[in-house]
């Protein structure tokens, strides 16, 4: 089997190891040829292609059983349309992860997945601490620091795969025995060739479902809901008259109360929805009790970047919410509290920004920024105050200046960060830095 990975950072670098240790033949690309990629081809012992042409690529996949595209090529790459005229299979990590897991000695460990374009990474991180709480080996992969491809290689019970579209997209047989869709909103539309194509990308983590997996949606979003009609899993939902759903501080579900939300060491309303969709996946599965989600929602305080508590300064909160690079996540965070001080924008995606302003009542006043700073200020024209500035130091200092006593200052951007930071981590990082909570609680 000869196979040709394209893009050489994490997941492509991890999936092209993958594949020679089980003996398939490797060729690799990459649009950026830098001198770390050079030398990993050199390690690994394979060719190396500097960016080559359509009709070059036509000629290598004509002779390639697979394309391993990493998540950061989109489905509008050449290399992609050389693989659709020759026919050329492509797969992403997660599903060449599966397929190899199916081979397993002792049989396939299960699988539970979490795709929306918002809250992934919580309710991921809180499912897993929830089969810890439970006594179970397993891991976050997929969109993390692990990618699929080395999970399987390591001793788990089970695994918690957070499946983004780039990787859903390239998926066949890539099933879980409960996957949860959390929401769906503009994104990404610089990957995707259209809104059409994300959605369909997205569904694809309930398309290769059993009769008795878990396919498991969100009420309050329609669109997810019309995709469920399609699932052949157990249909199950999860918010607002869900069957997974909040009744007077409570948590329940199908057996009834799994948890008090005063028990959670988080309890802001994503908090609350994010357990539900993580309980529904942990209890469907039968791979944890309820007893073992309180453990695990007790001591739950969320992933880094996404409504982080800084602290509090002159009875002032600051949180760090540089994980919010959507519209989605922005009003999410803003839904979360009230006298904001709010501090977004970033990198432009071209997607509508006037979502980050459904609720201007929260709002006391806004600092925009970045590329996008004149696009925010037009969204939130409506808010008392709203200031532009280009960069996050002088950001920061206006928000001081403008927030009172029992007023929280949130950076929530809903817009990437790549105008002028590496990651949403390096943008969260600075501004945790920046914020004036050192030594206050």
């Amino acid at each position: 089997m000869r196979a040709l990975v394209y893009g050489l950072a994490v997941a492509g670098a991890s999936t092209a190891r993958a594949l020679l240790r089980r003996d398939v033949e490797v060729i690799v690309g990459d649009d950026t040829i830098t001198p770390e990629r050079m030398e990993l081809a050199r390690d690994m012992g394979v060719d190396l292609l500097d960016s080559p042409d359509e009709a070059a690529l036509r000629g290598i996949l004509a002779g390639c059983d697979l394309l391993c595209p990493a998540p950061g090529v989109p489905e509008t790459h050449r290399v992609i349309a050389a693989a659709r005229a020759t026919g050329t299979e492509i797969v992403s990590e997660i599903e060449l992860a599966y397929r190899w897991e199916q081979q397993r000695d002792g049989g396939p460990r299960p699988m539970l997945g979490v795709t929306g374009t918002d809250g992934k990474t919580t309710t991921t991180l809180m499912t897993v601490e929830m089969l810890r709480a439970a006594g179970l080996s397993t891991i976050d992969a997929g969109n993390t620091d692990t990618p699929l491809v080395d999970a399987i290689d390591d001793d788990h019970d089970a695994f918690v795969v957070e499946c983004t579209s780039f990787r859903l997209a390239w998926t066949r047989d890539f099933r879980c025995a409960a996957a949860v869709w959390l929401n769906l909103a503009p994104d990404h539309l610089n990957w995707h060739e259209s809104m059409d194509s994300y959605s369909a990308a997205k569904a694809r983590i309930w398309a290769a479902q059993r009769a008795d997996d878990a396919a498991i949606a969100f009420t309050a979003s329609s669109a997810v809901m019309g995709k469920l009609d399609d699932a052949p899993g157990r249909h199950l939902t999860f918010g607002p008259g869900g069957v997974y759903r909040l009744e007077h501080d409570r948590l329940v579900g199908p057996a009834g109360e799994i948890a008090a939300t005063g028990s959670m060491r988080r309890s802001l309303p994503h908090d609350i929805t994010n357990a539900l969709a993580a309980s529904a996946l942990v209890l469907e599965t039968g791979l944890a009790d309820t007893d073992a989600i309180q453990r695990a929602l007790a001591d739950f305080s969320g992933p880094a970047h996404r409504l982080e508590r800084l602290g509090a300064h002159g009875g002032v909160e600051w949180y760090n919410d540089s994980k919010a690079t959507t519209p989605h996540a922005a009003a999410v965070a803003i839904h979360a509290f009230d006298r904001i001080v709010l501090i977004a924008g970033g990198k432009d995606k071209h997607v509508d920004l006037a979502e980050m302003a459904v609720e201007p009542e929260r709002l006391k006043a806004v600092i925009a920024i970045g590329e996008t700073r004149d696009s925010v200020a037009a969204a939130f024209a409506g808010v008392p105050t709203v200031v532009t500035t280009e960069f996050l130091p002088d950001a920061v200092e206006r928000a001081a200046g403008l927030a009172q006593p029992g007023d929280t200052v949130l950076l929530s951007p809903g817009c990437a960060s790549l105008d002028q930071y590496r990651s949403f981590e390096a943008r969260g990082d600075h501004f945790r830095e920046l914020a004036p909570t050192r030594g206050d609680t």
